[in-house]
């Protein structure tokens, strides 16, 4: 058992890097909400003084506003039904005896570790460039017309983009949940002729259930912020302006910084209400 002593000696220990997490993230809130107070225009005359609400009633009421978060939660929807289902099938698939099954696992996990303006800017040219890509060629091989991504189709191929980026973290925890299932119930259930969907239905799929909601928990919470891809791909137009371009355009575009703090106040509002309600999720499962 711990002694006063011990415990003391423990939190003093601790202490510098408590100061140094909160300062770190309590600094740039306070001046976040700081400047959304105010009308700073750092090209434009600099500080013209204390707004009140001003800012945060003129994001709110712009017309991009409410379609940038529309397109922030497709695709954050999109990417999470994407990689968590694929994700599952890729993980039963890793599981089976295979030869080069570490070699194959490594190749699998590799896109996780690409940076998302390198993997963004690969998919834009060698696959989806409606001239030189290979989506082109594979269109104009079967007689069709290549498509235009990054307009006809620029919501899609973001998603596509974000789910090849995320899709190995899904598998790695889905396959780590998968190795950690008692092989017995799987044994009992196929010597009672239970058929390959069914001993998934009911014994695989509901051991996921934690796996997948720790999947969903922490991409949500990354997706929401999703930026660097929308950039190097449309800049924002054909309907991908999710709300972190749009703080991005008002603060460095328009050079409004009190502007664009109101926007990121509202962004920390929609992240802890989407964190508020999956935590929920993840407490129901927990308790399971």
């Amino acid at each position: 058992m711990a002694t006063q002593h011990s415990r003391s000696a423990a939190r003093l220990m601790m202490a510098p890097a408590v100061v140094l997490l909160l300062g770190w993230m309590l600094i740039p809130l306070t001046m976040t909400l700081y400047f959304s107070f105010k009308k700073y225009l750092p090209m434009r005359g600099g500080d013209l003084g204390w707004v009140g609400f001003d800012n945060y009633v003129r994001f709110v009421t712009s017309s991009s506003f409410w379609p940038s978060v529309m397109t922030t939660l497709i695709i954050v929807g999109g990417v999470l039904a994407i990689t968590v289902c694929l994700g599952i099938l890729l993980a039963l698939l890793l599981n089976q005896p295979m030869w080069g099954q570490g070699f194959v696992r490594i190749l699998v996990i590799a896109p996780f570790f690409v940076m998302p303006t390198v993997s963004a800017l690969v998919w834009k040219n060698m696959f989806m460039d409606p001239n030189y890509g290979l989506f082109a060629h594979l269109w104009e091989f079967f007689g069709a017309t290549p498509v235009q991504w990054m307009s006809q189709a620029s919501l899609s191929s973001i998603i596509i983009i974000v789910s090849w980026q995320w899709l190995p973290f899904a598998t790695l925890i889905l396959l780590t949940a998968i190795q950690s299932l008692d092989r017995e119930q799987l044994d009992a259930a196929e010597m009672d002729g239970a058929p390959v969907t069914k001993r998934f239905a009911y014994i695989t799929l509901p051991h996921l259930g934690r796996a997948i909601t720790v999947v969903i928990l922490i991409q949500t919470i990354f997706l929401l912020s999703i930026f660097a891809e929308i950039f190097v791909t449309t800049g924002g137009a054909f309907g991908t302006k999710t709300l972190t371009y749009l703080i991005f355009q008002r603060v460095l575009e328009s050079q409004n910084i009190g502007l664009g703090s109101a926007g990121g106040v509202y962004a920390i509002i929609l992240a802890n209400i989407v964190a508020i309600f999956l935590m929920r999720i993840v407490g129901k499962n927990l308790d399971a």
